[in-house]
């Protein structure tokens, strides 16, 4: 395939002055002074977020609820295309980049159609609702090409929730070897990290009508018939093993995914998951004492629940030294000799250009499925209450049919990915 950089080059400096329509260039490629477009699937609290992400053009809504659409249309100035059906949306041919911003068990089937129209895909976390379907968007993205980004951004900017520092300097610390290996680091109140209880379900919900602004049937979707309850839907859906995995599923990727690649892990996974929980209702999520997930290596990763675990535990432990929050080591004189290795390799945090030039985001769909298969590793440990081993090359449960089931779940009616 000839790249932008070839055929703007043969075209010679008559590109420079000249507009060129994106259908000229072709699949894929995006022209400099092309203003590229979005649609949104999914405007409620969380997608009215995107309308103003990267300076992109709304050009198209989608929610299955009416109100939510019209409050969302009102807030953009141009006339857009209004869907109930993503699947339109989808189809639209003034969209460039299709932006997810539903419930998560809509998330794998939206990237996978996304990326069958040839739309490039900006998704909300968690990447999916089960290993098996963040594994689908991977292949679809490798089949068509599209550009493919997760919104969490703590590998790349910001300061990491309450840990009091950015992950750059915690990944040249860890690069530098000071800290020696293997590592484990542990995330929980303690550290500065908050696992929000808060998103947990409710057992024997009572049957309600549902609302005439809402279609229930296609806000399900994939996932198994319930009757409609309120507290099912819209902001209190996390608490329900259907749609998501309460706070693991809300912050998992938030909290995990710096660690992830603070730790070499963005081609792996843990072998192991190990948790500490009471046994969890079969439809609505409970709370969690601790999870525990092992690499093959020996690196460690610690969720603690709550209050749960040693107040002043170290965010990061070594063999050669230990790092707390707001960056304090123990190891004598380290800022000192840190300053003599080099910065971590820079990377690909403009989405914008990453779609004009066809690069990979910082984070996407390959490191964005590991990091996605830790917190769905341990959504599924928490639901069978027990610990697993996992194959991360087969990217399968060892000797754990039911385990398994999990990993590739049967969808309602007839939607498949």
């Amino acid at each position: 395939m000839t790249s932008r950089r070839q055929f703007l080059k043969t075209l010679g400096g008559v590109t420079l002055l000249t507009v060129v329509p994106r259908n000229v260039l072709g699949k894929g490629f995006v022209a400099p002074s092309d203003e590229l477009t979005k649609g949104i699937i999914g405007v409620g609290g969380m997608g009215r977020g995107h309308i103003s992400y990267d300076n992109t053009r709304v050009v198209a809504m989608c929610d299955v609820d009416k109100n939510h659409l019209n409050q969302a249309a009102a807030m953009v100035k141009d006339k857009i295309g209004l869907y109930y059906d993503f699947r339109d949306l989808i189809l639209d041919k003034n969209v460039d980049i299709v932006h997810i911003a539903t419930p998560p068990h809509w998330h794998g089937i939206m990237s996978v159609e996304a990326a069958k129209a040839g739309k490039d895909i900006f998704c909300e976390k968690p990447m999916t609702r089960t290993i098996g379907e963040s594994k689908r968007v991977v292949e679809a993205i490798q089949q068509y090409g599209n550009i493919f980004r997760l919104n969490t951004w703590f590998r790349f900017k910001d300061q990491f929730y309450g840990l009091g520092t950015p992950v750059k300097p915690l990944k040249k610390l860890i690069d530098s070897g000071m800290l020696g290996w293997p590592l484990k680091v542990t995330i929980s109140k303690h550290t500065g990290f908050d696992w929000k209880f808060f998103w947990v379900g409710k057992t024997h919900l009572e049957p309600q009508p549902v609302p005439e602004e809402l279609d229930y049937d296609m806000w399900l979707g994939p996932a198994p018939y319930k009757p409609y309850n309120a507290h099912r839907v819209h902001s209190t859906f996390r608490g329900y093993w259907d749609y998501d995995g309460g706070g693991l599923g809300d912050m998992g990727q938030h909290y995990i995914d710096p660690v992830q690649y603070m730790l070499g892990k963005d081609n792996t996974s843990p072998v192991k998951v190990e948790v500490d929980a009471p046994q969890q209702h079969p439809d609505a999520v409970g709370t969690w004492r601790s999870i525990i997930y092992t690499y093959d290596d020996g690196c460690q990763i610690v969720l603690w629940g709550g209050d749960y675990g040693e107040p002043n535990t170290p965010y990061i432990a070594g063999p050669n030294g230990n790092v707390y929050k707001n960056f304090v080591c123990d190891i004598p004189n380290w800022e000192k000799k840190l300053a003599d290795f080099p910065e971590p390799q820079a990377q690909n945090t403009n989405f914008i250009e990453c779609i004009r030039n066809r690069q990979k985001f910082a984070l996407n769909e390959i490191n964005g499925h590991r990091s996605a298969t830790i917190v769905n590793m341990g959504v599924v440990a928490l639901r069978l209450n027990r610990t697993l081993e996992y194959d991360p090359v087969k990217e399968l449960f060892v000797n754990d049919e039911e385990a398994n089931r999990l990993v590739n779940q049967p969808m309602h009616a007839s939607w498949k990915i």
